[in-house]
């Protein structure tokens, strides 16, 4: 295969040194650089825990891009900085990879024109680890048999934004094959506000932020009688980078932006 030069954004982030090492183990892939907020000039190499590698670190993304050209870039930082990334690496002509959640639907459309005014791919993913994916899958399947539906995602308490955008994802793929429905007693009522957690047309969503959680997502299916359980559970974080490695060599041969692995898993 191909080598493929990368720039990781947010290497110093757990995530970001997973997808260092990703790099590094894998023959085809060759890391080009990095973008961070600090130690522009150093090398990956110079800063504390980082792998022993020689690429440059930029603070500015546009001179990163100019001078190194790379291929893909693997952005793992925040919504908000990973929009602007995002759009930055489109009009250089470079490949995003994104693994930050938020982006409104403004943003998706704003971002795919973009990636099909250049001809490029560009892959933005809630969730990269394969499980959670098919996890995805399996609860759209089922929601063509069973119509009320809750989901409890569970992450760590330094995450930023909630629901998570697996489980807005999963509502989403399950709305395409579940008529909209409101749940629960006609009549209820939240004696808290947020007891029955947020909503996406009908389904309720639970946010659960506690230390020592990674990411975790149970789906449950009501029926009479009956309870179906759809549970996929990362213990760590390099759990998600066999779905980082799949997008890399997957937008180098698509021309559109995809939001969402379970579009390029079969």
């Amino acid at each position: 295969m191909s080598e493929i030069k990368i720039v990781v954004a947010g290497p110093r982030g757990r995530m970001g040194r997973e997808a260092l090492q990703l790099v590094k183990n894998t023959e085809h892939f060759t890391l080009v650089g990095a973008i961070d907020h600090k130690y522009g000039g150093k090398k990956v190499s110079e800063i504390e825990g980082l792998p022993n590698l020689d690429a440059p670190i930029y603070t500015d993304i546009e001179a990163c891009f100019s001078e190194l050209q790379p291929d893909v870039l693997i952005d793992l930082t925040t919504p908000e900085v990973g929009r602007v990334h995002t759009e930055i690496a489109l009009q250089y002509g470079v490949r995003p990879v994104v693994g930050t959640t938020g982006f409104s639907k403004e943003d998706l459309e704003t971002l795919s024109k973009l990636a099909e005014e250049k001809g490029i791919g560009a892959i933005i993913a809630p969730n990269f680890a394969i499980g959670a994916i098919l996890m995805m899958k399996f609860s759209q399947m089922a929601a063509k048999y069973f119509q009320d539906i809750e989901i409890i995602e569970l992450h760590h308490d330094k995450k930023l934004d909630a629901p998570s955008g697996t489980a807005a994802k999963t509502a989403e793929l399950i709305s395409t094959v579940r008529e909209s429905k409101k749940q629960g007693h006609p009549e209820e009522k939240e004696i808290m506000q947020g007891a029955r957690g947020a909503t996406y047309d009908g389904i309720h969503i639970h946010s659960v932020r506690l230390p020592g959680l990674i990411a975790h997502q149970e789906v449950l299916f009501g029926g009479n009688g009956q309870m179906l359980s759809i549970r996929h559970d990362s213990f760590n974080r390099e759990s998600f980078m066999s779905g980082v490695k799949l997008a890399v060599e997957t937008i180098m041969k698509i021309d559109l932006l995809v939001y969402g692995l379970e579009n390029i898993i079969e």
